[in-house]
């Protein structure tokens, strides 16, 4: 299937108010039963199962059997993305409004493609350039010599890094849609995401881009930078 024609058929099923609705309660990740999502959309439990089963069919959904139960939940976390950046296509006035009726567990924190995102990753990017380990504009943003230093001290090399950069940028601000404030991307932004999930402060869970950190992930986090602003979630 070429790019054009997937583009349309998932576009397809995804026009259908009720279904995007389903897809839009799973957006968290958490696998909900057949009649609670009929609820969640006004539909009949037997309406529900039909539109359930179009988008199973598609790969948009993956069915779990739990006894005489079956729950649904998002096939990839890729589905997920997808749904969010639909989600994103709004008038400018509505973007601030769409962020904060994300989940809490995604608010928080989540993998944005290879780096962390959400609210944490925000504060921690503010609290870099506050103790002046990054510098510069948001186009063109560096590290700093106090930067390099503090850095690899938690085991992070900038020269390492831009000596095994093949693309994109050492060190660059992500604005994800559903974001207030800008995170740090490129490969500055992957290499601390892997620090942190090596490290157990960060774990993944299966079918979901929403990030569960422990409470010693906190407190290692609010060390970077010597900012103590972050709470537990």
């Amino acid at each position: 299937m070429n790019a054009v024609s997937s583009i349309s058929q998932i576009a397809g099923l995804m026009a259908d108010p009720k279904r995007s609705a389903m897809l839009w309660a799973l957006i968290d990740g958490t696998p909900r039963p057949t009649d609670e999502l009929a609820m969640l959309t006004g539909l009949t439990s037997s309406s529900a199962c039909a539109h359930l089963s179009l988008l199973s069919s598609a790969g948009l959904l993956r069915l779990e059997s739990r006894g005489r139960k079956r729950y649904f939940r998002l096939a990839t976390p890729q589905v997920g993305a997808a749904v969010e950046a639909l989600a994103s296509v709004r008038l400018g006035g509505e973007r601030e409004r769409q962020g904060k009726q994300l989940p809490v567990s995604l608010r928080r924190a989540r993998r944005c493609g290879d780096h962390l995102g959400g609210e944490i990753a925000g504060e921690l990017y503010h609290r870099l350039r506050v103790a002046g380990w990054l510098e510069g504009t948001l186009q063109q943003m560096m590290v700093s010599e106090e930067g390099r230093v503090q850095l690899a001290g938690i085991g992070v090399y900038i020269d390492a890094l831009a000596s095994r950069q093949q693309r994109g940028c050492v060190i660059c601000h992500c604005g994800e849609w559903s974001d207030q404030e800008p995170h740090l991307g490129g490969t500055l932004g992957q290499a601390l995401l892997r620090l942190f999930l090596q490290s157990g402060w960060v774990r993944e869970a299966e079918g979901t881009r929403a990030l569960q950190i422990s409470a010693l992930g906190v407190q290692e986090i609010n060390r970077i930078a010597r900012v103590q602003t972050l709470q537990v979630g």
